[in-house]
C-alpha cells in the first residue's frame, strides 16, 4: 500500500463526509423535502453552478479512461476531447434563463416534470424514465469501475474489494445529503480537479525531460501518435466532426447536465458560471488527455488503459503530492456518481412513485422512499460492475449518445417552438432510442460518423414533420413558450 498517497485521499473523504452530514441537517429541516433533496432549494450561485456542472461532466472518462485512450492513440484523441470545451456554454446559453424561468413557473423539480407539463403525455414520461434509468445505469457502472480501478492501483487490493470500498463511501454521503451535499462537494471537487490537472501535467513534462524530448520519443514509438488521425489513422474528418455532436452540442440533452440549468439562483450567477465553467472544462479536458499522450513516452508498456493515470501519477510525483493530485480523479468520479444517483432516484421517486403509485404519500414516506431508492440503485450498480471492460470510456460515451438521441429535441424544441407537441415528442424519442441502439449494435460509426449522428438527425426530422402534421389536434400551446 502507498500510505503517503492514501493519507491525503483519506482526509479528502473525511471532508466529503462532513459536508454530507451538514447537508443532511438542511434536508431534514427543509419545508420542501423534494426541492431541497433533489435541487438544493435552487440556490446555487455562479461559482457553485460552474463547479457542479464541470464536476458532473468531468467523470471517470475524463480522468481515468480518457487519458488511457490518449495513451494508446496519441494526439488525435486530444483533438477529439477538445470538442468538450464549449459543453457548459451550450447548456447554459441554450437552456439558460428560459429553462430556469419555465421550470420555476411549473414548479418542476426534475427534467421529466418539465416534459410532463410541456407535452401532457404519459408516454413521454414513461419513455423518458426508461431511457434515464437504462443509460444512466450504464454511465454509473462506468464511474463505479473507475473509482474501483483507482483504489485498486493505490492500495494493491483486488478489484472487488476496491469496488465495495468506493461504493460504500459514495452511497453513505449521497444518501444522507442529497443535491446540496452533491453541489457543495462538487465545488471542492471541481477545484481539486483543476489544480490536480495542472500539477500532474507539469510533473509529467519534467519527468519526460521536456516537451521536445517527449515528442521525439512519441515519434520513435509511432509517428502517428503525434498526428491528428490516431495511431492507426482511425480518426477521419467525418468522425471528428460528428464527435462534436456527442460531447459538444448534444450535451444539452443530458438530463444530469440539463437539471443544473434549473437549480441556479440568478442570471448573473449563470453568466459567471459560463465563464468559470468553460475555463475549468478547457483546463481539465486538454490537460488530462495531453497527460495521457505524454505518459506513453514517460512510462511505456502500461497494458490496462484505465490504470495509466494513477500509475503515471505515482511515478512522476512525490508520494504526498501524488495523493493530493489523485484526489482529482476521485473527485471527478464521485461527483459524477452523485449526480447520476440523484437523477435516477428523482426519476423513480418523483416521476414514477409520486405520480403513478402513491400520489398521496406523506412527507415522511417520501423521505424514507428517497433514501431507500438511492441506496438500492447504488447497490444494483455495484452488482453490475463486477466484470469491468479494459476501457470504461466507451461505456460512458454509449450512455451519453443514448440520452442525447432521446432528449435533445424534446427539451430544446419544447422550450422554443410553439408547434412542438406530444405526438412529435413521442415519435422523436422512440425513433432516437430505437435507431441509436440499432446502429450501435449492428453498424457502429455508420458511414464513418459517430453512432449518435443519424439518431439525432432522424429524431429532429420526425419531430418536426409529425408536430407540423398534428399541431391542429392540440387546442392550445403552453403560454410560457
Amino acid at each position: 500500500m502507498h500510505w503517503q498517497v492514501i493519507i491525503p485521499l483519506f482526509i479528502f473523504v473525511v471532508i466529503i463526509f462532513g459536508i454530507g452530514f451538514w447537508s443532511n441537517k438542511l434536508v431534514r429541516s427543509s419545508d420542501s423535502f423534494l426541492s431541497e433533496y433533489f435541487l438544493g432549494g435552487r440556490e446555487m450561485g455562479g461559482f457553485l453552478l460552474a463547479m457542479t456542472m464541470m464536476a458532473t461532466y468531468g467523470s471517470a472518462s475524463s480522468f481515468i479512461s480518457g487519458p488511457g485512450v490518449a495513451y494508446n492513440t496519441g494526439l488525435g484523441w486530444v483533438l477529439l476531447s477538445l470538442a468538450q470545451l464549449p459543453a457548459g456554454y451550450f447548456v447554459l446559453m441554450v437552456l439558460g434563463k428560459k429553462f430556469a424561468i419555465v421550470t420555476r413557473k411549473l414548479k418542476a423539480i426534475t427534467l421529466i416534470d418539465f416534459l410532463r407539463e410541456r407535452y401532457k403525455s404519459n408516454v413521454v414520461v414513461f419513455v423518458s424514465a426508461i431511457s434515464i434509468i437504462i443509460f444512466l445505469f450504464a454511465s454509473m457502472v462506468a464511474q463505479w469501475i473507475g473509482g474501483a480501478r483507482l483504489i485498486e492501483s493505490l492500495t494493491g487490493m483486488n478489484y472487488t474489494t476496491a469496488l465495495f470500498i468506493f461504493a460504500a463511501v459514495v452511497l453513505i454521503y449521497v444518501v444522507i445529503g442529497g443535491f446540496r451535499a452533491v453541489a457543495l462537494t462538487d465545488a471542492l471537487q471541481g477545484t481539486i480537479m483543476v489544480i490536480g490537472t495542472i500539477v500532474l501535467l507539469i510533473g509529467t513534462v519534467i519527468a519526460g525531460g521536456g516537451i521536445t524530448n517527449i515528442m521525439n520519443d512519441l515519434v520513435t514509438i509511432n509517428p502517428n501518435l503525434v498526428s491528428p488521425f490516431g495511431d492507426e489513422r482511425q480518426y477521419t474528418s467525418a468522425y471528428v466532426s460528428s464527435f462534436w455532436i456527442l460531447v459538444g452540442v448534444g450535451v444539452i440533452g443530458l438530463p444530469q447536465i440539463a437539471v443544473r440549468a434549473m437549480s441556479y439562483k440568478s442570471s448573473s450567477g449563470m453568466h459567471r458560471a459560463i465563464l468559470i465553467g468553460t475555463i475549468g472544462i478547457a483546463t481539465i479536458m486538454f490537460g488530462m488527455h495531453l497527460i495521457g499522450v505524454f505518459g506513453r513516452a514517460v512510462l511505456p508498456g502500461i497494458e490496462i488503459g484505465d490504470k495509466v493515470m494513477p500509475t503515471l501519477t505515482m511515478n512522476v510525483l512525490p508520494p504526498l503530492l501524488a495523493g493530493i493530485v489523485l484526489a482529482a480523479p476521485m473527485a471527478a468520479i464521485m461527483s459524477t456518481v452523485n449526480a447520476l444517483l440523484m437523477m435516477v432516484s428523482s426519476t423513480i421517486v418523483k416521476d414514477i412513485y409520486l405520480h403513478y403509485i402513491k400520489p398521496d404519500a406523506s412527507e415522511d414516506r417520501i423521505k424514507k422512499t428517497s433514501f431507500a431508492v438511492t441506496t438500492i440503485v447504488g447497490i444494483l450498480v455495484v452488482l453490475m460492475s463486477f466484470n469491468p471492460p479494459d476501457l470504461i470510456v466507451w461505456l460512458n460515451l454509449f450512455a451519453f449518445g443514448g440520452l442525447e438521441a432521446v432528449f435533445v429535441w424534446p427539451i430544446v424544441l419544447g422550450l422554443y417552438w410553439k408547434k412542438a407537441n406530444k405526438y412529435g415528442a413521442i415519435c422523436a424519442m422512440i425513433v432516437g432510442l430505437a435507431t441509436y441502439i440499432s446502429i450501435d449494435r449492428l453498424s457502429p460509426n455508420l458511414f464513418g460518423v459517430h453512432t449518435v449522428t443519424f439518431p439525432i438527425l432522424l429524431s429532429l426530422v420526425f419531430f418536426v414533420i409529425v408536430s407540423i402534421a398534428t399541431h391542429k389536434k392540440i387546442t392550445e400551446a403552453p403560454k410560457y413558450i
